[in-house]
C-alpha cells in the first residue's frame, strides 16, 4: 500500500468521538507569559519514573512556550469545572493570561500553574519531545503531584462534556 489517506480527516474525526476522555487543562508559563491549552490527549506513561505523555499541535500558540519554559503542569478537571475547560480551549475569545481568570491557582515545584480543585494536578518537567506531523508528543516526568478525593472527573465524549459522580473506592485509599 501507498503513503495515500486510505482515511479521511472528517472519519477519523467521527471515529475518535467514541472514545470518552478525562478532561485536562495544561498549564505553562509565568505571569503574563502565562497560556495553556484543553486537551484530552493525555495518558500515563511509566509508573517507574513517574511520567505522563501529553500531545500538543505545534501550530498551537503554547508550543513557543512549552519549549521556552520546559515544565508544564497537568491539571485533570473535576465534573464542576467545565468553565475552566471552555476559557482554555478558547471558545470565549480568551488567549494566554486571561485564561486564568476566574478561577484560584498556585505552584508546586516547576511553578506551573497548578489549579485549585482539580481532580489531580501534575506538575511536570519536560523530560522529551517527538515530532510527528502537526503535532509533539511531550513525555514529562511528574515532581510534584495532588489528588482530589471527594469528586468525580470530567469527561469529553460525542463533543460535549459529562461528568461522573465521585466514587471513593476504600481500597484505593489503603
Amino acid at each position: 500500500m501507498g503513503d495515500e489517506a486510505l482515511i479521511s480527516d472528517e472519519e477519523f474525526r467521527l471515529s475518535m468521538r467514541h472514545l470518552a476522555g478525562a478532561v485536562s487543562v495544561i498549564t505553562v508559563g509565568d505571569g503574563q507569559d502565562r497560556t495553556g491549552f484543553t486537551a484530552t490527549s493525555v495518558s500515563s506513561f511509566s509508573a517507574e519514573r513517574p511520567s505522563i505523555i501529553v500531545s500538543v499541535n505545534r501550530a498551537s500558540s503554547c508550543w513557543p512556550a512549552l519549549q521556552r519554559y520546559g515544565c508544564f503542569c497537568v491539571n485533570v478537571l473535576a465534573a464542576d469545572q467545565q468553565h475552566v475547560a471552555q476559557s482554555f480551549s478558547g471558545i470565549d475569545g480568551r488567549k494566554g493570561a486571561e485564561r486564568y481568570e476566574g478561577v484560584g491557582w498556585y505552584r508546586l515545584r516547576t511553578g506551573a500553574a497548578a489549579l485549585e480543585n482539580a481532580l489531580t494536578v501534575l506538575d511536570c518537567k519536560l523530560e522529551t519531545t517527538f515530532h510527528h506531523h502537526s503535532h509533539a508528543i511531550l513525555i514529562g516526568h511528574i515532581c510534584a503531584m495532588e489528588i482530589r478525593r471527594d469528586a468525580g472527573p470530567l469527561l469529553y465524549w460525542q463533543g460535549g462534556y459529562h461528568d461522573l459522580p465521585a466514587a471513593i473506592d476504600e481500597r484505593c485509599l489503603a
